[in-house]
């Protein structure tokens, strides 16, 4: 690596104004607003709403709206309306209820077709007339939707959280944004949450459901007192810190697992920030506000449940499938969970024969976590802006899908893309449960001046690289900077210029996470701070160095990165291991610090080692750590 000739540093710095409801003039007030130059990739943030930080936002904008609908409706009887103007609106299609805060919004920007109950077939029929698409969970906006839309499709809206629904390959491909309201419910959420839990350690449902019976049964519906019992918030987002809020003003002692929560919020609302596995051994009550990912699918399975404390209580008003339903059956039956309050399920409606559901010491609702007039409207209105303002030609701060990018900036930026967001997972898996990531310090190598390197899209990539794997979140360039924010993720970047051909944009990138445990100690510089490197070689994206050691492994498949003892035969030992169960090496690396001593290596696989395996090689005498990263 050439000698670096002079360095620039630059901090990623967001502007946020003062705390503000929403006026009904600016519909559009909580969009980040963004101008591109595509010429240079220029993104200049305009405005960006702070709301998010208020229990009820769009309250002052609610009201307001709903004070001038009648006013409104009858202004609109009295006039006929002009045929040509009408023409020149946008169409905005809305295909299941919304309430109607949010529709007012709407109509005073376009015009808006309310047909709910749409088939696929009918809807695919309609889309072609259609700018917008406005649906909650019951429509299916799938491949064949965008082709009918024929590119007049601007704008998806999904009014709330989840975009399960939404064919977001597809949308991205027709050059379609989808946004989402992921806010307004939050307040809602929380208090149903808390609603689950009291419910529950009084045997609420079970005793109305014996009254109405006819039955008075006093002694057998015992309950369990709240105070100085330890709740364990799983997910400590937005929804899981205001259950957490409101759990503390019932007595409650409050732990959280969350990898993100900066550990300075967590303490302003007495909480206590501990490993998952930790809060699930020590928890009397267990509430969960965790995405459903790949990582969380099933997380509380019989595995989890052996380590919880028996006679532990449950709520879940976040995703059904972070639960193996059957699993919670078993340990209903055996008696390790005492009670469960779910609103939430894998399969949503459940079957109506569903042992969960039926079981004795279970209480169920039909994921009514949204569902307040309050959170109704809240949802209505913002997700009404967000597509009010696509239509305008801004993106929305709740984008979920990636913008366009001129076609010459991702040629030449293609490869470091990819290299971007593997070392970002790479990185955040190196990191030990319980630490909570919030300072990021991303260092580029180039020839470049810096002044003609822009690197957001780089830097968007390893945010979404860090955050998606452990995260529902949705990370393009249009939210990678508001995401990190909302999670308390401070991402720095320092540009090194070296003396190396300028053909290439750049000539390696570095990325180092500070103030975290390792689960790989070699992982770390003598700061502390857990660092990768990597370049671009050939095309491909290559890791080439594991904190003080070099190595040089192409990042495709997975990783299996091993300390070892610096001696003949290590490589041939871990292949054979590895050989031995079916699982193909792709790439292997070995690097040191001094010659027979200590050394890192790097193997790239296929496949995922089983337990078992990974089990041989850690009993290997020589190895004295090893990790498995999946890319």
């Amino acid at each position: 690596m050439a000698a670096p000739t002079s360095i620039s540093s630059a901090s990623l710095t967001t502007s946020f104004p003062p705390h503000s409801h929403n006026k009904l003039s600016n519909p559009s007030s909580s969009s980040l607003r963004l101008s591109f130059s595509y010429s240079s990739l220029s993104l200049q943030t305009l405005s960006l709403s702070s709301n998010f930080n208020i229990p009820n936002p769009r309250s002052s904008t609610i009201l307001n709206v709903l004070k001038t609908l009648h006013d409104s409706q009858l202004l609109s009887q009295s006039r006929d309306p002009d045929p040509l103007l009408q023409s020149q609106k946008p169409t905005i299609l809305v295909s299941e209820k919304l309430g109607e805060a949010g529709l007012h919004l709407l109509r005073g920007f376009g015009n808006v077709e309310c047909l709910y109950n749409l088939s696929q077939e009918d809807l695919c029929s309609k889309i072609a007339e259609c700018d917008a698409l406005i649906v909650r969970s019951g429509t299916k906006v799938t491949r064949q939707v965008f082709e009918a839309a024929q590119g007049r499709l601007k704008v998806v809206g999904r009014a709330g959280v989840g975009i399960d629904n939404v064919d977001l390959q597809a949308a991205t491909e027709f050059g379609c944004l989808v946004v989402n309201a992921p806010t307004a419910n939050t307040i809602a959420a929380a208090e149903h949450g808390i609603a689950l839990l009291a419910a529950m350690a009084r045997n609420v449902a079970q005793a109305d459901a014996s009254m109405k019976a006819g039955k008075w049964q006093r002694n057998k519906y015992v309950g369990v007192s709240l105070v100085g019992k330890t709740l364990a918030v799983m997910g400590f987002g937005k929804v899981g810190s205001e259950v957490a809020r409101r759990a503390k003003g019932l007595g409650m002692h409050v732990i959280a697992h969350d990898p993100y929560a900066p550990a300075d919020r967590a303490r302003a609302l007495g909480v206590e920030l501990v490993s998952f596995d930790q809060a699930i051994a020590t928890a009397d009550f267990v509430s969960l506000h965790m995405p459903l990912t790949p990582t969380t699918n099933k997380i509380f399975n019989d595995a989890t449940f052996a380590k919880m404390k028996k006679g532990v209580r449950m709520i879940n008003v976040a995703r059904g499938g972070v639960i193996d339903e059957d699993a919670l059956v078993r340990a209903l039956d055996n008696g390790t969970v005492a009670q469960a309050a779910l609103d939430v399920f894998t399969e949503e409606p459940p079957s109506k024969d569903s042992k969960l559901v039926q079981h004795e010491n279970v209480t169920v609702t039909p994921h009514l976590g949204a569902s307040t007039k309050e959170a109704q409207e809240g949802v209505a209105v913002e997700i009404a802006e967000a597509v009010v303002g696509a239509l305008r030609g801004e993106l929305s701060a709740t984008a979920v899908n990636a913008p366009m990018v001129p076609p010459e900036v991702l040629s030449e930026l293609a490869p470091y893309v990819a290299l971007a967001e593997k070392l970002g997972r790479l990185a955040v898996q190196l990191v030990a449960g319980g630490s909570g990531i919030q300072s990021v310090k991303v260092v580029y190598r180039s020839s470049r001046d810096p002044d003609n390197l822009d690197t957001r899209l780089l830097r968007a990539m390893i945010t979404k690289g860090i955050i998606e794997p452990i995260s529902d979140a949705h990370i393009n360039l249009v939210n990678a900077d508001f995401t990190a924010k909302q999670k308390g993720l401070r991402i720095s970047e320092e540009r090194v210029v070296v003396d190396s051909s300028s053909e290439n944009p750049i000539e390696s990138i570095q990325v180092q996470i500070s103030n975290v445990v390792s689960k790989f100690e070699s992982a770390l510089l003598d700061n502390g701070n857990i660092s990768i490197e990597g370049k671009v070689k050939y095309g491909t994206p290559h890791l080439t160095c594991v904190g003080s050691f070099s190595v040089d492994v192409s990042l495709e498949g997975n990783l299996i990165l091993c300390r070892q003892v610096d001696q003949p035969g290590m490589i041939g030992r871990v292949g054979n291991i590895l050989g031995e169960s079916n699982v193909n090496v792709s790439f292997m690396s070995v690097g040191r610090t001094v010659r027979r001593t200590k050394a890192i290596m790097a193997i790239g696989v296929d496949e995922e080692p089983d337990k078992d395996t990974l089990k041989k090689i850690g009993e290997v005498p020589a190895v004295e750590e090893f990790v498995f990263l999946d890319l």
